[in-house]
């Protein structure tokens, strides 16, 4: 079932979500659903909180190409255990601030630690976008959006844009 997201700025995006005790069925259910809103926005990420659900729970699918099959991956308590010290700049976007795009800087590579759906602990390297795309999911775990990183000017006129779209669709 997909799943509305929540568009920026709204508190529910600043706040640190809590860590998953156990896994329920309501849980799995959860992430399917988030895996389904992420791949019909289209996007390759999604935070639990950016659909109003305040647990430590990310999906992602980096796969880009047409002739690859898709990776989904379910993460459950992910935490950065390892970052290089060489680093990529990505242009960026997120689902809760659509049509706003920014260079961030993050390490190129990260070593990351999660549950997966049924529960086995996982622990795996990614580089490239999937690091950055990790790394920006796991922010939103933290309350931190890919905007916190730019300079208040730029992240003002963001925010600026993105109250002034949410009006227009109130307004219908």
């Amino acid at each position: 079932m997909k799943r509305p997201i929540i568009l920026h700025p709204d508190p529910r995006l600043k706040k640190v979500a809590a860590p998953v005790a156990d896994l329920t069925d309501e849980l799995r259910a959860l992430a399917s659903d988030m895996l389904e809103t992420m791949y019909d926005a289209p996007g390759i990420g999604l935070a639990a909180p950016q659909i109003g659900v305040l647990s430590r729970l990310i999906v992602l699918d980096c796969v880009k190409g047409e002739t690859e099959s898709p990776r989904p991956l379910i993460m459950f308590n992910p935490e950065v255990l390892a970052v290089s010290d060489a680093r990529n700049i990505y242009e960026e976007g997120c689902l809760s601030i659509p049509e706003q795009f920014a260079d961030v800087e993050r390490p190129a590579e990260v070593r990351v630690g999660w549950i997966d759906q049924t529960g086995t602990p996982r622990e795996e390297e990614f580089s490239g976008l999937w690091a950055t795309c990790v790394q920006h999911e796991i922010d939103h775990l933290e309350g931190k959006l890919f905007i916190d990183y730019l300079k208040p000017m730029r992240r003002q006129m963001i925010t600026r844009k993105m109250v002034k779209m949410k009006r227009d669709m109130a307004r219908g």
